[in-house]
């Protein structure tokens, strides 16, 4: 219960709006003491201050500067979405929920500061996180160690959630690394007949991630690596890499790496005049890769959870009548970074769900409770007890599509 100078809330609202009455009672007798008055209304300003402070807040920690800002600002529609009609119907426990965001830039080191932030000085109740593989694994056993579920909504790295830990306070609504490298080798073999394909990897935690799952993959079916090459976010020139790669007979590449490095890639690619096919992993869509690349972005076919070109819904109808009428959305074309707004959105309505589950906003109440949840008719899909095995992995490979840039816009491969 809130209190205030030690009193619960209600006997302090009860004290003070005494006073306040007494105060008005002073000045029918002309006995009025400006100073008692200003005194209870300033109590019954902080009271009421105490009242609201009783909102869920929810934290975000996510790149909303820098070359990734497109998917932070994608996180924070599809989580401001489901807040809003969450609160429209009353709220989570009869309180409101509150978005509190923070900026980690890409960099684990901010995303760490940030996340021990919100924890300990804005007490969220859940964290939700951003586009970037090493940020997320940074910020697990502050997680854990705090006991505040802390829920993924883009970075893909399969250790984010395999962590290790009991009890496992983090949860994805997500792609999931090892699973997204047995569906890139598997579209690069049947789309593109691909019997060699060589690899280009961010050099980072995620590039590692894939590295280990795309090896497994491609044993798994039967097919020879022709080389893995390492990009780096600041190289401007990956000829060498790509040169390399096609010197061992690689017939398609598959690219793990967000807008920046990726759009180099591309350039590499296109000043070798080498055609190659090009299958990606999820990265490059959190940013302005087809304004960097040019023509030849629309080459690359790359995964997502969830395409706004689906059929529709009720749910799709809603979250797109939301997105036009907040962001000025006006077709599936112009939703920005598409999957981080639909992981959002059904990551929130789950957890939403857990803490009405709970009854609580403690964090292993509602950790419990996110693996007790039993259903949900979402965005992606129809979720049935989505984090009741150990993973806490809430999609699955049926989950995904293929889609590349065609004008600007993500768009379904036709």
């Amino acid at each position: 219960m809130f209190q205030a100078n030690n009193v619960p809330i209600d006997i302090f609202l009860d004290s003070q709006l005494k006073r306040f009455i007494e105060a008005k009672e002073m000045t029918k007798m002309k006995q009025f003491n400006k100073a008692v008055l200003i005194g209870a209304l300033s109590a019954l300003t902080l009271a009421t201050g105490l009242v609201q402070a009783q909102d869920i807040k929810i934290g975000l920690v996510a790149a909303l500067t820098g070359q990734a800002a497109q998917s932070g600002e994608a996180i924070t529609r599809g989580l401001t979405i489901a807040i809003d009609e969450i609160n429209a119907k009353g709220g989570v426990l009869g309180k409101k929920l509150v978005l509190v965001k923070r900026d980690d830039e890409s960099s684990p080191p901010k995303g760490v500061t940030a996340a021990r932030e919100l924890i300990s000085n804005e007490k969220v109740t859940a964290l939700f996180g951003g586009i970037d593989t090493p940020v997320s694994l940074a910020i697990v056993p502050i997680a854990n160690q705090n006991k505040t579920p802390f829920i993924g909504a883009w970075a893909a790295g399969t250790n984010i959630t395999k962590n290790g830990a009991t009890p496992n306070y983090v949860f994805r609504v997500s792609a999931q690394d090892d699973l997204v490298d047995i569906a890139l080798i598997n579209y690069a073999m049947n789309t593109y007949k691909a019997k060699k394909p060589g690899l280009v990897l961010i050099n980072n935690p995620w590039g590692e991630s894939n590295e280990r799952g795309l090896k497994a993959a491609a044993a798994a079916a039967k097919i020879d690596l022709a080389g893995i090459e390492k990009i780096e976010l600041t190289d401007v020139d990956i000829t060498p890499q790509l040169g390399r790669l096609k010197a061992a007979g690689a017939d398609t590449l598959i690219l793990v790496a967000n807008p920046a490095p990726g759009a180099q890639m591309m350039k590499s690619r296109a000043s070798m005049g080498w055609m190659v096919p090009v299958v990606s992993h999820w990265g490059i869509s959190g940013g302005r890769f087809d304004e960097l690349v040019g023509p030849t972005a629309g080459d690359v076919h790359f995964v997502q959870t969830y395409s706004f070109f689906s059929a529709p819904t009720p749910v799709s109808t809603k979250v797109m009548a939301a997105l036009g009428k907040l962001y000025g959305v006006k077709s599936p074309a112009d939703v920005m970074a598409p999957v981080g707004t639909a992981n959002a959105y059904d990551a929130m309505q789950l957890l939403a769900l857990a803490i009405e589950k709970a009854k609580s906003t403690d964090g292993d109440a509602v950790r419990q409770a996110l693996e007790q949840v039993e259903s949900y008719d979402g965005l992606i899909k129809k979720y049935k007890n989505p984090f009741g095995t150990p993973a806490h992995e809430a999609l699955s490979p049926e989950d995904y599509v293929m889609v590349r840039y065609d004008g600007g816009k993500i768009t379904p491969v036709k």
